[in-house]
């Protein structure tokens, strides 16, 4: 045996836990480094011999060797491996909470083509900070030679049971009639989901799919995608196009206008339909969720679905109803039971794509909108969003921390903007209220050398001009102009 620490593990890979899983290059995930993660984890949550875990992955060409890998950690411990095959990654999170397994998703999610990563999920759903931390602190005993890496057969429960927890709650055929184009790209949920929309009566028309990878971020959506959305609903015509990241837990919604929802609008029209009462969601979402006075109790909280499930917890522990959850890339998390049309959705504590299109799908049905028209029950308040890519996280954090230092500093800084700070809010990040109302959001990314702003005004192009442009500044800031 050979004792290796995953603290070393981290410092000597630049593999580590961001804002939800492990992330780092592909190069660095090697077969040894994946073994150990996985048999850290497995310490961690105490998984026994003789019992199950189950995997599931992306279509990332990197993931099968990474899933051969962590399967092979299950079997040197005597653990009943049940491969799900390329599924989403709320599929397996489902599928491990209704069996009471542990699951292990390889996936990268939306980040670029040469990274990967793993998402653990202990018996109860996502594994916590606590035990991220855990996990980083543990000594591992490693096997003198790895056993053999071969990928399971695939178990095709997990898929099916996914559709069903859909099936059973929205009405047969409440989405006839609207034709939904699907921009499939890389999703691993793109036949899944396709037959989802099918059963319930919608036509589906497949776009752009490919067998190449596509990083498809729904927080920080390509100019090029912005474009192709708008081409697509003029030259075929839509009442909507929807697509989701690579493993499918974070939506892309877009109106029969090729327009792209925002995340964290997503997120506050589906509580809505939900009937939630009880709503966690970072800091940096919409203030659109307290503006519609909707919502009796909102926690906000640091980015990240630990710290919103954290949150949801408190709420649910405190005798709470209808508890939901929601971060800015739209993926939704539900706490507690929901009642909708007479039938029960169990509780899914962790980020979903599937739920907020249906539910955005179906409540434009049901009122007989368009789905555009959707945005007129909601205060006109806009979120911009942007990112400096190969951006190091440790550049961001220095100058973020000069800069909230002193209001003097963050004046200077945005002086060309036509409005002066009031407060800061430092709960993840370096969140600048400005006394126009508008709001500037900084924060270095969780799991890429990148610097994400978020902007919110009263107009969508204010708030994108603010996003980009306070970037802008940054940039020069950082070079000395």
């Amino acid at each position: 045996m050979i004792t290796q620490s995953i603290q070393s593990l981290m410092n000597s890979s630049g593999v580590r836990f961001g804002t939800s899983g492990v992330r780092g290059l592909v190069s660095a995930l090697t077969p040894e480094l994946c073994f150990a993660y996985t048999l850290a984890f497995l310490q961690v949550i105490s998984a026994k011999s003789g019992s199950r875990v189950a995997i599931a992955m992306d279509l990332r060409p990197s993931s099968p060797e990474i899933v051969a890998a962590c399967a092979a950690t299950a079997k040197h411990l005597g653990l009943e491996v049940e491969f799900c095959g390329a599924l989403p990654t709320p599929a397996l999170a489902y599928y491990a909470q209704t069996q009471n397994i542990p699951g292990i998703m390889v996936t990268g999610s939306h980040i670029p083509f040469d990274r990967n990563g793993i998402k653990f999920y202990g018996m109860q759903g996502e594994i916590t900070k606590a035990d991220e931390a855990a996990i980083t602190n543990a000594v591992v005993d490693m096997p003198n030679e790895l056993p053999a890496l071969t990928l399971p057969e695939i178990n095709q429960a997990a898929g099916q049971l996914y559709i069903n927890r859909y099936l059973n709650v929205f009405p047969s055929q409440c989405l006839a009639g609207m034709r939904l184009g699907f921009y499939q790209h890389s999703s691993v949920a793109r036949d899944l989901l396709t037959q989802l929309l099918e059963a319930l009566g919608a036509e589906v028309v497949s776009l752009g799919r490919t067998d190449i990878f596509v990083p498809i971020d729904t927080e920080a959506v390509s100019q090029v995608d912005v474009a192709q959305a708008k081409l697509w609903a003029k030259e075929v015509g839509f009442d909507a196009i929807l697509s989701t990241d690579g493993d499918a837990d974070r939506p892309l919604i877009g109106d029969e206008q090729g327009n792209w929802f925002r995340g964290d609008i997503v997120g506050t029209l589906c509580a809505q339909y939900l009937d939630a009462q009880a709503v966690a969601t970072p800091v940096s979402c919409n203030t659109a969720i307290e503006l519609c006075e909707v919502f009796p109790h909102i926690a906000r909280t640091r980015i990240g679905s630990p710290y919103v499930i954290e949150a949801m917890e408190k709420m649910l522990v405190s005798g709470l109803a209808n508890v939901v959850g929601f971060e800015a890339n739209g993926g939704f998390l539900l706490g507690s039971s929901i009642n909708k049309n007479g039938n029960i959705l169990s509780p899914l504590m962790t980020r979903d794509a599937v739920l907020p299109i249906l539910a955005l799908l179906a409540m434009a049905k049901e009122k007989g909108y368009a789905l555009s028209q959707l945005l007129n029950d909601l205060p006109a308040r806009f979120t911009g969003s942007d990112r400096l890519q190969s951006f190091p996280v440790e550049l961001s954090q220095k100058l973020l921390q000069s800069l909230s230092a002193s209001m003097e500093s963050i004046s200077t800084l945005l002086i060309t903007l036509g409005a002066k700070p009031t407060s800061i809010d430092q709960t993840d990040g370096l969140r600048i209220y400005l006394d126009n109302g508008e709001i500037v959001h900084f924060r270095p990314s969780g799991n890429a050398p990148e610097l994400r702003c978020y902007a919110e005004a009263d107009t969508q192009e204010r708030a994108n001009w603010l996003a980009s442009d306070c970037l802008r500044l940054i940039n020069h800031c950082d070079k000395g102009d």
